[in-house]
């Protein structure tokens, strides 16, 4: 009986250092591109891409199967960032997914909300609190700007607040210039 668990035991021992040693020798990097590309984009996770998140649209980008002019909240000057890393053409944004807009948060009238946990749901980085038929509140820090807690609210008691402009959100607004390098 003791050597048939001493057997188990050596086996198990075996098995496991053969599964370390290969989880190390084929371990699959991530690709680096697509790493570059999900870095530039916003993380708002909106979906107004027509894919559910910035990850699965940085893959489609890097696979060649989605444009880079599809994130609304990345803007003008996320399209440019990724134009510059791909080698590609600067393309405006596509309508078709929406217009910029300026970078905001949700709030909740809080005296309106009836706590009904459809914002909750919504939300895609879990920046609403709250628990049913009580108030809720937003997590500004956490608030990406998404708008995907809007449309479900039945008593419309949410409303996106343009962020103030401070020193580490402000942006020049006058269209750069190429300077060409002289001859």
């Amino acid at each position: 009986m003791l050597s048939a668990i001493l057997v188990m035991a050596l086996g198990a021992v075996i098995l496991g250092a053969a599964l370390g040693y290969a989880s190390i020798k084929f371990k699959v990097e991530g690709d680096p591109l697509v790493e570059k590309i999900d870095a530039i984009l916003p993380q708002t996770q909106c979906g107004q891409c027509g894919f559910p998140g910035c990850k699965p649209y940085a893959e489609a980008i890097a696979k060649g199967e989605a444009d880079i002019n599809f994130c609304p909240p990345g803007g003008e000057e996320g399209i440019r960032k990724l134009a510059d890393l791909l080698g590609r053409e600067f393309k405006p944004l596509s309508e078709e997914h929406g217009v910029e807009k300026p970078k905001s948060v949700a709030f909740i009238d809080e005296s309106t909300c009836i706590g009904c946990t459809l914002c909750l749901q919504a939300c895609p980085v879990d920046a609403i609190v709250g628990a049913a038929k009580q108030m809720h509140t937003i997590v500004a820090a956490r608030c990406t700007g998404c708008e995907l807690c809007i449309e479900p609210c039945p008593v419309d008691c949410i409303a996106m607040m343009p962020l103030p402009e401070t020193v580490e959100n402000w942006k020049w607004k006058y269209p750069t210039i190429p300077v060409k390098a002289a001859a």
